[in-house]
C-alpha cells in the first residue's frame, strides 16, 4: 500500500513539474522568421514581448507599426519599401515605434514619403546598422523619447535631416559612427537635451549637425566629440520654416550647448543669401575638415 501511494505521489510530482516547465518554456522569448512574400506586420502581431523577428532578404512592402514593448526585429540583407498606400500612426513611414526597448538592425528603409524610421514617446529604442535612404522628412528620427541609440547608421537623401532627436529634455540620445549625407541636415537636434554624439561622418548636406532651441525648447548639454563634418556645401532652396541654406558644418539656433565639449574650424563665411540670421554660425563647411575634440 505504501508502495502504491510513494509511486502515486511521485507521479504527481513528475506531472506538476512538467506543468510547469511547459509555463517556463511558453513565456520564454521565441524567434520568428519572416520570408520575402510574408508580412512583417503580421509577425509583430503575433510576438510577444522580447521576442525576435528575422526579416529574410528581398523587398518587403509594408509600414511596420510597433506598440509591444521589447521587440527586436533583423533584417538580413532585407529591404522596406512602401506599399501602395503608406500609412501608419507616425504618418507614409518603414517603421514607427510607439513602444519600449524595441531594436531594429540591418533593414534598408527607402522612398517612404514620410521617414525612414521613427519613435515617438519610446522608451530605449535602438536603431543599429541600418540604411534609411530618400526619405521624405526624415530618415531615422525619435520624438518625445528617452534613451534613444543610433549607431552605425546610414542615412541620406532626406528632405529635412538625416538623423533627428527633438522634444525630449531627458533625451539621453546616443548618435555614435553614423554616416549621414545629401540630406538638408544631417544631425539635426531640436528641443532636446542631454546626450553624446560622436564618432559621426557627416558630410555634404546643407548643413552639416543644427541644434536648435525653440518652442517650448531647451536644446543643449549634448557631448559631441570625434566626428568628421566637413563638405557640407550642399545648396539647398528655402525649404518649410528653413531660408536658403549651404555651407554650415555645425550651427546653434539659440540652443545652450556650453556643458558640450565642441571645438570647430571656422573658414570664411558663405554666401550671404546661404546664412541665417540669428543663427550663432559654429564651424563652416568649405571643403576642409572641422572637426569636433577627439
Amino acid at each position: 500500500m505504501r508502495r502504491i501511494v510513494l509511486i502515486t505521489t511521485m507521479a504527481v510530482l513528475v506531472a506538476l513539474s512538467l506543468v510547469v516547465s511547459a509555463g517556463f518554456a511558453s513565456a520564454a522569448p521565441k524567434g520568428h522568421v519572416v520570408r520575402p512574400g510574408e508580412s512583417i506586420q503580421k509577425a509583430v502581431k503575433a510576438a510577444d514581448r522580447g521576442d525576435t523577428i528575422v526579416v529574410l532578404g528581398g523587398v518587403h512592402h509594408g509600414t511596420v507599426v510597433i506598440e509591444k514593448d521589447g521587440i527586436s526585429l533583423r533584417g538580413v540583407n532585407a529591404v522596406l519599401k512602401p506599399p501602395a498606400n503608406a500609412n501608419s500612426p507616425c504618418g507614409a513611414s518603414g517603421f514607427c515605434v510607439n513602444a519600449d526597448n524595441v531594436s531594429i538592425s540591418g533593414f534598408t528603409v527607402r522612398n517612404f514619403r514620410d521617414n525612414g524610421i521613427i519613435a515617438i514617446g519610446a522608451r530605449n529604442p535602438k536603431f543599429i546598422s541600418n540604411r534609411a535612404i530618400n526619405n521624405g522628412e526624415y530618415g531615422i528620427a525619435t520624438f518625445s523619447s528617452t534613451g534613444t541609440q543610433i549607431i552605425g547608421n546610414l542615412t541620406r537623401g532626406s528632405d529635412d535631416a538625416g538623423i533627428y532627436v527633438g522634444d525630449a529634455p531627458r533625451a539621453n540620445a546616443t548618435v555614435v559612427g553614423n554616416q549621414t549625407y545629401d540630406n538638408l541636415f544631417g544631425i539635426f537636434v531640436r528641443n532636446a537635451r542631454h546626450g553624446k554624439i560622436a564618432a559621426n561622418q557627416v558630410h555634404d548636406n546643407c548643413l552639416g549637425m543644427l541644434f536648435l532651441a525653440d518652442a517650448p525648447g531647451p536644446a543643449g548639454v549634448f557631448d559631441v566629440r570625434g566626428n568628421n563634418v566637413m563638405n557640407n556645401t550642399r545648396a539647398c532652396p528655402a525649404h518649410g520654416e528653413a531660408p536658403p541654406i549651404s555651407g554650415l558644418g555645425i550651427a546653434l539656433l539659440r540652443s545652450k550647448i556650453t556643458a558640450s565639449s565642441i571645438t570647430f574650424h571656422q573658414d570664411p563665411p558663405p554666401p550671404p543669401s546661404s546664412t541665417l540670421a540669428g543663427w550663432w554660425q559654429f564651424g563652416v563647411s568649405k571643403g576642409r575638415r572641422p572637426r569636433t575634440t577627439p
